[in-house]
């Protein structure tokens, strides 16, 4: 099914690696062009150049830091700037983060907060005037802990996923009549960097270490995700395909979660 990305522009935060790179590799396969952005500047330039070497779209990167509002207007402004248009925001950026609540310093609250939520927010402030130009969406990356605390791990995350959420139907209530969508996507647990690296540091086989991840976390499917499962959903959403849906989440997560 040809999803009519090609020629769209989409900005995705967080994309040099994880489910951000996933997007950003479906988006680029489906012939969309994409700027990603990242702190690390050789991270960042190896993205590009896988991202380029899939054929289809193109794709650059720049190096900013979402916790910075400067760095989110001008990467916002230098998107449109490139491609001469944006059709998609997709809000990635963000590393688990949890603990005791009793150990959680006011410090890491407000790093936390300004990484998963207020990025969003910023990004989001920024990219509204085009999206309203190409009725264009934004797609909101958070984790079944934005319903299910429990089943989603802890503190400080889930509280600032269960805001992203929040936000995700508040802009969708704001700007559907603009022909803006607002969606956003409940992640599971999906092969990445983040996942696989402490059985790697540990030396451990990493099948035989994912496998019993699902198993321990009762996964109904029995198995953690793939990263094309992510990013071909989020294609789809950010695609005409989906035209019709704003305002809601899509869970990622094997049938993880216990909340629908």
């Amino acid at each position: 099914m040809d999803l009519g990305l090609k020629g769209k522009a989409f900005l995705v935060t967080g994309g040099s690696d994880g489910l951000g790179f996933a997007t950003a590799s479906s988006l680029v396969t489906e012939g969309a062009d994409v700027t990603i952005c990242a702190r690390n500047s050789e991270r960042l330039d190896d993205a590009v150049h896988s991202l380029c070497a899939l054929g289809g779209g193109s794709a650059v990167g720049v190096r900013a830091d979402v916790t910075i509002a400067a760095d989110l207007d001008a990467l916002v402004e230098q998107t449109h700037t490139q491609w001469g248009r944006l059709d998609g925001l997709v809000n990635s950026a963000g590393a688990h983060s949890g603990g005791a609540f009793e150990e959680i310093t006011d410090d890491a609250w407000h790093a936390d907060f300004d990484l998963k939520f207020l990025a969003a927010v910023r990004a989001s402030r920024a990219a509204v005037p085009y999206l309203k130009e190409s009725k264009g969406v934004i797609l909101n990356v958070l984790s079944t802990g934005a319903r299910a605390p429990g089943a989603g791990g802890g503190m400080p995350s889930s509280p600032l996923r269960a805001a992203g959420l929040s936000l995700t139907k508040a802009l969708a209530g704001e700007f559907g009549p603009d022909g803006v969508r607002v969606v956003a996507m409940l992640v599971g647990i999906i092969r990445s960097g983040q996942i696989v690296r402490p059985a790697m540091e540990a030396g451990r086989d990493v099948e035989e270490y994912l496998a019993k991840v699902a198993d321990r976390m009762k996964i109904p499917l029995g198995r953690v995700g793939e990263p094309h499962e992510f990013g071909d959903t989020a294609a789809f959403l950010l695609s005409p395909r989906a035209g019709y849906l704003t305002g809601t989440a899509v869970h990622v997560d094997g049938g993880f979660c216990p909340v629908i």
